[in-house]
């Protein structure tokens, strides 16, 4: 069984924005959430490799490529939304999502759930307008519907 270059695609997103992630952790250069902001960078790059890698095959309809640089871009946050699930909880669960809250903006006492819901939200908007970016970027490479 061959695995669809969006669902590839999807996890090198996650994966940059994984190794990005735990790289802050290390430096201790977490609590500055502007850099949280350039994960963005690695959606950019998967979905940008998906519509390359589409056009190289000869696809060229427009909303067959915007569907395929969708995918790619919600399946790369879904990943990276299950991880920080699964690290939340081996971290220390609502202890560790506090300390993230109080570097990200977040008001209140968030759980885990609900900080992870948040940041699910927020990924599917990201995923939304990078993928209209990159498809205007590309608009002139494919042919009219």
């Amino acid at each position: 069984m061959k695995i669809p270059r969006e669902i590839i695609n999807g996890f090198y997103i996650f994966l940059g924005i994984a190794i990005f992630f735990l790289l802050m952790e290390v430096l201790g250069l977490s609590h500055l959430f502007y850099l949280r902001l350039l994960n963005v960078l690695f959606i950019l790059y998967g979905v940008n490799r998906t519509l390359k890698m589409n056009l190289a095959e000869g696809k060229n309809s427009f909303v067959p490529n915007a569907i395929s640089a969708m995918v790619t871009s919600f399946s790369g946050v879904v990943f990276s939304v299950v991880a920080l699930l699964i690290y939340s909880y081996a971290k220390g669960g609502d202890a560790y999502v506090k300390s993230l809250s109080e570097a990200f903006m977040f008001g209140g006492d968030p759980s885990v759930s609900t900080y992870v819901l948040c940041l699910f939200f927020e990924g599917t908007a990201s995923c939304i307008i990078v993928t209209l970016l990159l498809m205007l970027y590309w608009n002139n490479k494919y042919k009219a519907d």
